[in-house]
């Protein structure tokens, strides 16, 4: 299991020049890294200069939902540049954690830490 480091100071720092977005976390499907209601950071430029990488954590846009926004682990990125999001919760009854392939426009910027 990968952890997540919490907010450094550098971290911090770029969520003040406003480099960094912070979330809040609200539901079970990347359980147990993160909790509901835990806050975490993301870069929005990550993917400007680099390509998504497997195992990266990122914020996407929900593409039939609109206003939703979700945090799920890429699991493969196809050759086309979709990627193919999941989450971490393997006990969650529901499909949720699956998400299935997006676009990279959908990412909204990758996880760097929790905010604390």
């Amino acid at each position: 299991m990968k952890t997540l480091p919490t907010s450094n100071f550098r971290e911090l720092l770029l969520w003040l020049l406003r480099r960094r977005k912070r979330f809040r976390v609200t539901g079970n499907s990347m359980q147990p890294l993160l909790q509901p209601g835990e806050e975490i950071l993301i870069d929005r430029h990550a993917y400007q200069n680099r390509v998504p990488q497997i195992g990266d954590i990122v914020v996407a846009t929900h593409p039939f939902r609109s206003g939703l926004t979700v945090v799920k682990r890429i699991a493969l990125v196809m050759e086309d540049g979709s990627l193919f999001l999941k989450g971490d919760n393997f006990t969650e009854s529901t499909d949720s954690r699956t998400f299935g392939t997006v676009n990279l426009k959908y990412i909204l910027g990758k996880v760097t830490s929790r905010f604390e």
